[in-house]
């Protein structure tokens, strides 16, 4: 009787224990919080404006969307890399403008992103917009740098902004000159230009060269950058019976000419600088181009050092073949954004200072600068039309491939590397420095 008497005490006392401290009333205190280590205080942020011009509208518009897409790559591949410039954590934003390869709505456009205070600028496109705009850009302090204007005069005018990654029209019009007068024997030629600073600017190059090279300049006429009729230009020029007709333009007026010089029986070859070295001029020219010889500055795509790379992920990006200049417009925003990370700032006034350190590994080259803002050691390829493509026939400096070397692989939009290269030249020596 004591005994279940005594047990029944304790559970009376442990059950009021639990409805104690299931009250909450007597519980014990919790332990104390470790305390939190503070978040750190977040990076600032900068927003860096990139200027790109080329015409997107017009003849021209596919030359021009492929340079904007070469640029906007290098910009979304460093904004991935959240890059951190003077302490900020920086977002590239690319602002395109359409100059219509016009040199007054050029400037126009230029004018505008001066206004809306850019950083730098990657382009013009042409010769005849980016020199013009070149005045507004330098006096406003802001570093440009052209990826596709040849003419030599956009870096002879002393402007301390103006860059360029690719051989200009010196180089490669003298190296057609001597490839139609030493390879190809030509020994009367006639010229037609576009009246352009591009057009007119390599014609007269070329000019010299195949003078110098003891070749007759038969015929010297002109068109335009809009014209598609050259019947009355062919008729006078087929009275000449030249070897060779060189043509200074671009493809929209090279691929109609080819088709009209067949058209009245005239069996010269046509040869043409970079303008005119597309796939488009094969679309325009038909059966007509094939035969026809052009020059790129640079090598092919697949011979640059970053060129197999590149056409990967731009297919992958914008799903398009590469026209013509992406490569070299991808560079264009690569050293812009690498001489700001070299300076920590992104203040053009401050990076521009670096441009000429300029010593980067690109898509299509090592790029340096010689002291007018040229890209040294640059390379030139002359091509030929085969079955509706370019095919490489050599290249010339800039660390061009030796001649044995088998060339297999798909150049640039539908270029091929010929399976043996044609001997070089007496003047393939690299091209000079400027």
């Amino acid at each position: 009787m004591t005994m279940r008497f005594h047990a029944k005490t304790i559970s009376l006392a442990v059950a009021s224990a639990f409805v104690v401290f299931g009250c909450g009333k007597e519980a014990p205190p919790p332990p104390p919080k470790a305390e939190q280590p503070a978040a750190p205080p977040a990076k600032p942020t900068v927003t860096v404006k990139i200027g790109h011009v080329s015409p997107l509208t017009g003849p021209q518009a596919h030359l021009g969307k492929d340079n904007e897409n070469g640029a906007r790559l290098a910009i979304e591949e460093a904004n991935a890399k959240k890059l951190e410039i003077g302490g900020a954590v920086v977002t590239f934003d690319l602002l395109g403008e359409d100059d219509q390869a016009d040199p007054k709505q050029g400037t126009t456009v230029a004018q505008k992103l001066i206004d809306a205070k850019v950083n730098g600028v990657v382009g013009h496109l042409n010769s005849g917009t980016t020199i013009p705009a070149s005045k507004l850009y330098a006096d406003a302090g802001i570093p440009q740098v052209s990826p596709s204007a040849t003419n030599p005069k956009y870096t002879q005018q002393g402007f301390k902004t103006a860059y360029r990654v690719m051989a200009n029209d010196e180089q490669q019009g003298k190296v057609l000159g001597d490839y139609a007068t030493h390879q190809l024997a030509a020994k009367k030629i006639a010229i037609i230009d576009d009246r352009t600073a591009y057009g007119q600017g390599v014609a007269d190059e070329f000019e010299k060269a195949a003078k110098a090279g003891g070749a007759t300049i038969v015929a010297r006429e002109f068109t335009n950058d809009k014209a598609t009729d050259f019947a009355a230009i062919l008729t006078k020029i087929k009275s000449k019976k030249p070897d060779i007709v060189m043509y200074g333009g671009m493809d929209a007026q090279a691929g109609p000419m080819a088709q009209q010089l067949k058209k009245l029986g005239i069996k010269s070859r046509m040869l043409f600088a970079d303008g005119g070295c597309t796939t488009e001029f094969h679309k325009l020219s038909g059966d007509a181009g094939e035969g026809h010889y052009c020059s790129l500055p640079g090598l092919p795509l697949d011979k640059m050092p970053g060129g197999p790379a590149f056409k990967e992920k731009y297919a992958k990006r914008f799903n398009v073949d590469i026209q013509l200049y992406a490569p070299y417009a991808y560079d264009a925003a690569s050293v812009m954004i690498d001489a700001m990370k070299r300076a920590n700032s992104v203040e053009p006034a401050k990076y521009l200072a670096e441009l000429p350190k300029t010593n980067l590994d690109g898509v299509t080259a090592r790029i340096t600068f010689d002291e007018k803002g040229d890209v040294k050691d640059a390379a030139i390829t002359l091509y030929q039309a085969k079955g509706g493509k370019w095919e490489a026939l050599e290249s010339i400096g800039g660390g061009a491939p030796a001649p044995a070397q088998p060339a297999a692989m798909e150049g640039m939009g539908g270029m091929t590397a010929a399976p043996a290269p044609a001997a070089a030249p007496a003047a393939a020596a690299p091209a000079e420095k400027k």
